[in-house]
């Protein structure tokens, strides 16, 4: 179903494709392509917070009196933001600084309804992969999915093979997160039709800050190849 009015300030395929599968169709996609340099001493959360809510903004006053939809995720080791890796030596610094370590993915997700009023919420996962051998690296890089992905790698791809244990979000580290969106669009459109499942959309509301992607994953069985072989992360 489309949300009435609703406009995606992304361009991104994936938050799209995640979108569809608990069958929210956006009216529009409208990326607001704003500066993400980090600033100086800003930490994660705040930084993901920040940009989605300024795509949001941005978005919003382009399109006044609809419903925008806008998320930002990055990749953090610690306080240390990796970037977007756009060339092979970025994706390769990135995926040697995450072997045999945990990281998190932090996906901010900012709602701003037609009245023009923001609503975010911050979904956080901790990813932790195998070690990786030059030979692993090296592969990957040719794979060429790295490319223009936070911490340069997708999970939903070959590198799902190096996670080990993830806590938390499995959409989240993808890019979008499904409970903190659907709640977040609940709070401004009556969505009854996501996954064709009025309980779940129930349990979404009544418990709007628990974790339910593995409920929607599970019904959809869209999660696949993430082994849990650790018993620490």
């Amino acid at each position: 179903m489309a949300v009435e009015g609703l406009v995606l300030a992304s361009a991104s395929p994936r938050r799209q494709e995640l979108l569809g599968r608990i069958g929210v169709l956006p009216a529009g996609i409208d990326p607001a392509d704003i500066d993400e340099s980090v600033r100086k001493g800003e930490r994660p959360e705040p930084h993901v917070a920040r940009l989605a809510a300024e795509k949001a903004a941005v978005v919003a006053a382009r399109h006044p009196g609809r419903i925008v939809l806008a998320a930002d995720t990055l990749v953090a080791v610690g306080l240390r933001i990796l970037p977007k890796a756009e060339d092979e030596l970025t994706a390769r610094e990135c995926l040697q600084l995450m072997s045999g370590r945990r990281h998190r993915v932090l996906t901010a997700v900012t709602v701003v309804d037609a009245r023009g009023v923001a609503r975010h919420r911050t979904s956080i996962s901790i990813v932790r992969v195998d070690r990786l051998s030059a030979a692993d690296i090296h592969a990957y890089i040719a794979s060429d999915e790295w490319r223009g992905k936070a911490g340069g790698y997708a999970i939903q791809g070959f590198a799902g093979t190096f996670v080990v244990k993830l806590v938390g979000s499995y959409t989240n580290v993808v890019g979008l997160p499904l409970a903190e969106t659907v709640a977040g669009l609940n709070g401004v459109s009556e969505v009854y039709s996501v996954a064709g499942d009025a309980d779940l959309i129930a349990m979404v509301r009544v418990h709007q800050h628990e974790e339910l992607d593995d409920v929607i994953a599970g019904r959809l069985n869209k999660v696949e190849g993430i082994v849990d072989t650790s018993t620490q992360i």
